[in-house]
């Protein structure tokens, strides 16, 4: 029984991380802590250094593709370096304007922020409209994306360190 309830601790965070990932917020991590807390407790014999360094490098690699592809497809869809910017640095700031609304307000804040950000930092006078709201629907697309593959890699720390746990 001991050691049946720090599982069932493990399960319900990698549960509670894939919903909170979505929401832009830090259900990857939370994901990762959990699995270092859980191999602590077991004083790193079933989840080894090993485990976690795998998990560790999948976040990072997860944090910088969802980075990355708001600039790609930012620039993809006419917009510059700095639409990439704006993407990224709005799409921030949306997250954390819209947490006051209950569910969805994370993912539309994120979404319209990251739309806004490459749109204002595209804009210069004698920018074409299209161009300047191509950057937007491309910093949408790269949010999108980016969140889609941070889902599946946290799926994959999920699948890692239940393996290594069962054990």
């Amino acid at each position: 029984m001991g050691e049946l309830i720090p599982l069932v601790i493990l399960i319900l965070a990698f549960v509670v991380g894939l919903v909170l990932i979505p929401f832009g917020l830090p259900g990857l991590w939370l994901m990762v802590v959990a699995l270092v807390g859980y191999a602590a407790l077991g004083r790193f014999e079933q989840v080894g250094w090993q485990t976690l360094a795998a998990v560790v490098v999948l976040g990072v690699v997860a944090e910088a593709a969802e980075a990355w592809l708001g600039f790609r497809f930012a620039k993809k869809y006419g917009g510059s370096n700095r639409a990439g910017w704006g993407a990224f640095l709005g799409g921030l700031v949306g997250a954390v304007i819209g947490m006051p609304v209950p569910v969805i307000g994370n993912i539309v804040g994120a979404f319209v922020g990251a739309f806004v950000g490459a749109v204002v930092l595209q804009h210069s006078p004698g920018t074409e409209v299209k161009a300047t709201l191509g950057a937007g629907w491309g910093a949408v697309l790269g949010r999108a994306s980016g969140a889609a593959i941070k889902i599946a890699i946290a799926f994959a720390i999920a699948v890692i360190g239940l393996y290594a746990a069962w054990g």
